[in-house]
């Protein structure tokens, strides 16, 4: 199982908060920032990212294989861990694989984990695929590979809006599978697994700058979706609860 990745992460810089401690963990392909309003055991955050890949790597190892490489959305068991279940749910909503939310799926699981243990502020980045619930605005820049509106634009988050998942696709940036060439597509839900699935719905639909109306129009069609942003080039189309800042 893989989770999504981009080359380098030098995007992490441009979520910017100064109150937050700031940690990165790795557990074989899920390579996580987490920001916290205090320190976290790195041990807890490791069994819990160890926990969900296991549920989703034996539902694929001894269940339906298909689950690792559909491109449609899939029917899974009723007995299927709840991950699993939710990741088919909400990639069902944007017509795409379940693999596809995997990595907004464990920064969103995790993140309602470290919730649950009392923390008040916390954000999860899984690949530029993020889980935020913060008390005072936070900024987070937009990577938009070699258009000139990359690192110049960020979304600014406000306190009120989250919990939110603020989820990346690419067809230029990192190893993950597109069928579109969009520098970013950014989809913003209040669930991170949507989000993740959404992004790369709309990703795959924009192939040239002329594509972006209608990925966009599409993203704001699912249910649920709350803002949206596709960047092809020097060119930008937005919808939604979108608040840029420079």
């Amino acid at each position: 199982m893989r989770a999504k990745k981009f080359k380098k992460r030098f995007y992490r810089d441009w979520v910017s908060s100064k109150k937050m401690f700031k940690q990165e963990v790795v557990v074989e392909e899920t390579d996580l920032q987490i920001l916290s309003d205090r320190p976290v055991e790195k041990g807890f955050i490791a069994s819990r990212v160890r926990f969900y890949r296991d549920q989703i790597q034996e539902y694929i190892n001894y269940k339906d294989r298909r689950f690792l490489t559909a491109l449609k959305p899939l029917t899974v068991e009723l007995n299927a861990p709840a991950i699993v279940k939710e990741m088919a749910r909400q990639s069902k909503k944007a017509d795409v694989g379940p693999m596809a939310s995997v990595a907004g799926a464990i920064a969103g699981y995790l993140g309602k984990d470290l919730l649950r243990k009392g923390l008040k502020d916390v954000i999860v980045e899984n690949g530029g695929d993020i889980f935020i619930k913060v008390s005072d605005p936070v900024n987070v820049g937009l990577y938009a590979g070699r258009s000139r509106l990359s690192g110049s634009l960020s979304l600014r988050i406000r306190p009120q809006d989250t919990p939110l998942g603020i989820c990346a696709s690419s067809g230029t940036v990192g190893h993950s599978l597109s069928f579109g060439r969009a520098d970013i597509a950014i989809i913003i839900a209040n669930n991170c697994v949507l989000a993740d699935a959404a992004a790369t719905a709309t990703a795959n639909r924009i192939n040239s700058k002329s594509d972006l109306h209608k990925a966009i129009e599409y993203a704001r069609s699912i249910k649920g979706i709350k803002g949206a942003v596709a960047i092809i080039g020097n060119n930008i189309a937005s919808w939604g609860r979108v608040e840029f800042v420079k």
